[in-house]
């Protein structure tokens, strides 16, 4: 049986149960759970293990890759910049900034939107190779050049690569410096939080290690041709024909790039303690202000996308998960972003909550989602 360790306040015991109830007892896999609620750490809890050949367990000091939960952290470091001066708005279109973006029709594409997966640049029309999928700045480069794949601003794809491009583009010419350092500089150091994009070497020996749940290989064999060119998009957009996949992200030399649309690596404490201070002063840092969180979580993109998958859709803002048929999080104002293989972070401004669920076994995204609705259930 999984040993249970970690700290629960009064009144979230069954939130407790409910993770423990996530961690198998499989000797190969594990997770993390932190909550803060008002500014405080509520919840902090940990199982199982964090690199199975070395029998290493998880702790609270064990990083995880997070996946596209980094997708969240770059947005609201934008949000950031724009309360900086550094950005005008959200509004602002992306070619203010990067006047090479203006081509083929995106010189109207506005940052607000770009961060909303509106930007028709889910995938790169031609097939890039790894030493450019795993350079966000020579990757949006190439997305600069390129003719949408839809008209932009008039529909939305989730940009599962190419999202962390773009961000870390536009970061790098609002702040003058990489969107790692900015990120440090501006969130990470000021909460104390164990949260990088782009990871230092002294850190790497406490990263968990990744594995994946068989999958079963999908029957493709009735889908129409339109499904199988929505299939074909979707796919590149995760993968850019190849060289970027899961198995990649337990690679030491992959760990130390930025890649701000998936490539965060974060303790579940630092990552919860990020977003609870978007909502609420925490440790005496407030990172946004309420008109930022406003605008942020403003609704963009809903419903069915361009390249048509199944129901239930998700749903976005200016670049954070906003509550969906895919993840309801704790209220109609919550807003956060997911990540492969089950992880899960946000925040809700009227319960002043900060969550984060962390874990190395890439599937069942149901464990985090399990924990929320214990935690909306305490929280009634």
């Amino acid at each position: 049986m999984t040993e249970q360790t970690g700290i629960v306040d009064l009144g979230y015991e069954t939130v407790a149960d409910a993770f423990f109830a996530t961690v198998r007892d499989d000797e190969r896999s594990g997770a993390g759970l932190s909550i803060w609620k008002d500014g405080r750490q509520v919840v902090e809890l940990w199982g199982g293990v964090a690199d199975y050949r070395t029998g290493r367990e998880f702790a609270p000091e064990t990083l995880s890759v997070v996946f596209s939960c980094t997708k969240g952290l770059a947005s609201i470091l934008i949000g950031m910049l724009i309360e900086r001066g550094q950005i005008p708005s959200l509004e602002t279109p992306v070619a203010q900034l990067w006047p090479e973006f203006a081509l083929h029709g995106k010189e109207r594409v506005s940052i607000g939107d770009a961060l909303g997966h509106r930007a028709g640049l889910s995938a790169t029309r031609e097939d890039v190779p790894p030493h450019v999928a795993w350079d966000s700045l020579a990757l949006a480069d190439i997305l600069a050049a390129q003719k949408p794949l839809w008209s932009p601003g008039k529909n939305h794809q989730y940009h599962t690569v190419s999202h962390g491009a773009l961000t870390a583009k536009m970061a790098l010419l609002a702040a003058g410096q990489s969107i790692g350092k900015t990120f440090t500089e501006l969130i990470a150091r000021p909460l104390d939080a164990d949260t990088w994009i782009g990871l230092p070497k002294s850190e790497e020996e406490r990263v968990s290690h990744l594995i994946e749940d068989p999958q079963d290989e999908p029957d493709t064999s009735a889908l129409t041709d339109q499904q199988r060119h929505d299939t074909y998009w979707i796919e590149r957009a995760a993968n850019l024909n190849g060289p970027i996949g899961p198995n990649q992200y337990n690679r030491p030399e992959v760990h130390k790039l930025e890649l701000p649309g998936a490539g965060g690596i974060s303790t579940a404490r630092g990552l919860a303690k990020i977003w609870s201070a978007t909502v609420t002063e925490t440790d005496g840092v407030r990172l946004i202000n309420h008109e930022t969180v406003r605008d942020l979580s403003a609704p963009r993109s809903e419903g069915p996308p361009y390249f048509l998958g199944d129901p239930p859709y998700q749903a976005w803002g200016a670049g954070v998960m906003i509550p969906s048929d895919w993840q309801r999080y704790l209220s109609p104002k919550s807003f956060g972003h997911d990540g492969a293989g089950g992880q899960t972070a946000f925040a809700d401004p009227t319960a002043k909550i900060g969550f984060a669920y962390v874990t190395n076994r890439m599937g069942d995204f149901e464990r985090g989602q399990s924990v929320i609705r214990a935690l909306a259930k305490t929280l009634e």
